[in-house]
Order: C-alpha cells, then sequence, then structure tokens
C-alpha cells in the first residue's frame, strides 16, 4: 500500500503537522494511506462515510462497490489487486493545503446548541455550532481529524492556511433551476457538479448500503442508516417523489416511539445540524424519507426511526443523481 501511494508519503515528509497526525510509531489517529483511498473512492462515487484516514465499515463498504465495479474479489481491503486498480487515481493527493477565507467562516453559529425541540424551534436556524464543525462538513470530516492533521493550528482567521482532506470538486456549476440557496448549499459542502444519473436505488439492509443504478451497472454507493428495531426499514418497492432542499422539520412527539406523546408539537428551522440534515428526498409511504444528519460520525452505526439516513454531503450528492419517480428498493 505504501508503495501504491507514493505521493502520500511525499506529503508526510512535506508537512511535518501531517507527520505528526500519522504519529511516531504507534497507530496513527489519522493514517494517510487510508486517507488517500478513502479520497479517490469519494471522488469515483464509493462514498467511505467520513475522511478520516481510519479503516472501518463505510470503507469496506466503499472498497467492495469500487471491487464490484472493477471485476475483483468483492473483500472489502486494499489487498494488492484492488491498489493496482486505484492505482490510475493516485494523482488526487490526500489532502490540500488550503488558506481559509471570511466566507467559510462566515456564520451564523449556534453555541450553545439547545437539545430540546422546543428551544430549538425558537431559533432561526440550526446552524453549525462553530467554525471548525462548519469546516469539517465542508472537507467530508470531523473536527477531530481537522485538529489531528493541525495540530499547531491557533485561531481560524481569514489567511490562515490548513490541511484538510480532498474533497474539492472538479466543478461548481449547478443547474441554474435549483434554488439560489440549495445551490450555495451544494457548494458549502463541496458536492461536485458532475454525478452520474441513477435510475433506481438500493437500500440494502444487511450491508447498511444505499446504491444508484443505471441499468445494471452500479454508479454510485453511500453507508447508511436505516430503522431500527422498534422502527424498521420498510421491505418493499418505493418510489422518490420529490426533495425539499434545506428543508424545516415537523417536529411530531407522536411519531417517533422514545418521546412522550405529551410533548409539544414543534416546527424546527432548516439547517445542517437540524434532525434531517440539509435535504429530505420524500418516499411515496408517509412519514418515510431519505435525508441527512447532523451527526456524520453515527452513519451505519446508529438506528433511525426508520428512515435511511447518510451524510448531508452524501445526501446532497444523491438529488443530483435522481429525480422524481426515480425506483427505491429496500431489500433485507
Amino acid at each position: 500500500m505504501r508503495k501504491f501511494l507514493g505521493l502520500a508519503a511525499c506529503l508526510i515528509l512535506a508537512s511535518p503537522g501531517l507527520a505528526q497526525a500519522q504519529g511516531q510509531g504507534t497507530k496513527p489517529p489519522v493514517d494517510i494511506n487510508v486517507l488517500h483511498a478513502q479520497v479517490i473512492l469519494d471522488h469515483l462515487g464509493f462514498a467511505p462515510g467520513i475522511l478520516d484516514g481510519r479503516e472501518g465499515q463505510s470503507l469496506v463498504a466503499a472498497l467492495k462497490g469500487f471491487q464490484e465495479t472493477r471485476g475483483l474479489p468483492e473483500t472489502g481491503k486494499l489487498d494488492a489487486q484492488t491498489l493496482y486498480a486505484l492505482h490510475p487515481y493516485r494523482a488526487l493527493r490526500p489532502v490540500r493545503r488550503l488558506a481559509l477565507s471570511e466566507a467559510s467562516l462566515s456564520g451564523p453559529f449556534v453555541n450553545p446548541f439547545p437539545k430540546d425541540p422546543v428551544e430549538q424551534g425558537k431559533l432561526a436556524s440550526l446552524s453549525y455550532r462553530d467554525p471548525m464543525e462548519k469546516l469539517a462538513e465542508m472537507f467530508h470530516t470531523t473536527p477531530e481529524v481537522l485538529t489531528a492533521l493541525n495540530p499547531r493550528i491557533g485561531e481560524l482567521k481569514p489567511g490562515v492556511r490548513m490541511l484538510f482532506p480532498n474533497a474539492l470538486p472538479t466543478s461548481r456549476a449547478y443547474p441554474e433551476s435549483l434554488r439560489a440557496d440549495w445551490r450555495k448549499t451544494l457548494n458549502d459542502l463541496n458536492v461536485d457538479a458532475n454525478q452520474p444519473q441513477g435510475d433506481r436505488i438500493v437500500v440494502d439492509k444487511s450491508e447498511k448500503t444505499l446504491r444508484v443504478y443505471s441499468g445494471d451497472r452500479l454508479v454510485a454507493l453511500f453507508s447508511a442508516t436505516m430503522g431500527s428495531g422498534k422502527d424498521p426499514l420498510p421491505i418493499g418497492r418505493w418510489k422518490i417523489q420529490g426533495a425539499d432542499y434545506n428543508p424545516k422539520f415537523h417536529y411530531n412527539p407522536e411519531l417517533f416511539w422514545d418521546v412522550s406523546d405529551h410533548k409539544p408539537k414543534v416546527l424546527l428551522p432548516p439547517g445542517p445540524n437540524g434532525p434531517v440534515g440539509v435535504l429530505w428526498l420524500d418516499l411515496n409511504k408517509p412519514h418515510y424519507g431519505i435525508h441527512g444528519t447532523p451527526e456524520p460520525q453515527t452513519i451505519g452505526r446508529a438506528e433511525s426511526h426508520g428512515c435511511i439516513r447518510l451524510t448531508n454531503w452524501d445526501v446532497a450528492r444523491l438529488s443530483l443523481m435522481v429525480k422524481p419517480g426515480t425506483p427505491a428498493i429496500f431489500q433485507e
């Protein structure tokens, strides 16, 4: 793997901060070689979840999807054949050093962030807590990873240069038919405007994935959270009815088994830290949809109230791949 990702080794030598993030003789909090593979897979549409330089079930799922499309044994591992297949994309650097801009640091921010939905309903938006959380989501990672990549970072202000996972898109030419605020969200989340078009999606409970197909060809794969013992995934054939961008959320305690029905109903404002994140893809089954999340690190590891949950950047990317009427097949 280290031979395949030779560019990563060069970056380690060139960046003291990154070298420190790797650690000396210990398991690194951010393994640059794993991060390099994650970045390539993310750009190819096989989303590995958060870009954190760590192996885990989301990376396994992404690798299996990639291996399937290349006719390789679906090991879910960075084995020799898979590294060889990834080799043509090695020019995609694992990290980029970028200067912070005023736009990337701008709010509004909400800190402290209230837990009570009634208090949340009083806010203008369910925004990020601080600039670091916003930057992390922009680059498909977490504040902890950014801290590991930039151990000596001080005050976040315009002009400060930081290392980020390379989530930069190849194009930001989003369709003019989309609302201006949604185009801004796509831009803020570094969602590539160039996306494959799918004619159906398949949500697989056993694999914890959402797959996008064009004919018989797998064109994208996302790790997903879906259902729970109390609210199981509704197995069957459904279809996407439409998209609600930067949605408000009708919080109805009667629909949640773990919330008292005596709690008040609340209309929550939009925002990336809302219960459904930045997007709701409505299904033709009442109260069910595909949506984002305020907690990207929990995707595939937590439970939902029956809906399908992706990271905010992945559900935003999915919205460019599908249209109203797209079949959605939910299977065990």
